[in-house]
């Protein structure tokens, strides 16, 4: 059993990530602003957190800063946090803020099991689904 925070507020994305966690033994609790996170986390230290990064007053790498913050100065415990991106242009502030993972958008079941099973076993999971490719001198010719 996880113990899972989910905060987004597009009704959409909140059952998208429901439909892949809601097996009758995880504890989901869905919240709607970000702001509502730390107090959350403070307080019932959950396995997880997975921020939406579009969130209206504070968005998912807001989110995961304050998190790390709060957890550098020993105010909450350590939870890993899981970004929904938007776009593959997000990636460098999900790596700047520190979470543990991350997906680009748009969602498919399979990369967001793979994604927590990673994070609630304690690893992490970057989204290469979206990466261009290089093509070396090598393999150009």
């Amino acid at each position: 059993m996880a113990y899972v925070v989910i905060v987004s507020d597009a009704r959409t994305v909140l059952d998208e990530i429901r439909s892949v966690l809601d097996d009758g033994v995880n504890e989901i609790v869905e919240l709607f602003t970000g702001p509502e996170v730390r107090t959350t986390v403070a307080d019932d230290a959950p396995e997880l957190v997975i921020a939406d990064c579009q969130i209206q007053n504070m968005g998912g790498i807001a989110i995961c800063h304050d998190l790390k913050l709060e957890e550098s100065g020993g105010r909450i415990p350590h939870v890993p946090v899981l970004l929904l991106l938007d776009r593959r242009a997000d990636v460098f502030l999900a790596k700047r803020c520190g979470a543990e993972g991350y997906l680009v958008k748009p969602l498919d079941p399979l990369r967001l099991r793979r994604a927590i099973g990673a994070l609630l076993a304690g690893g992490n999971y970057y989204d290469e689904s979206f990466t261009p490719f290089t093509i070396g001198a090598a393999q150009a010719q």
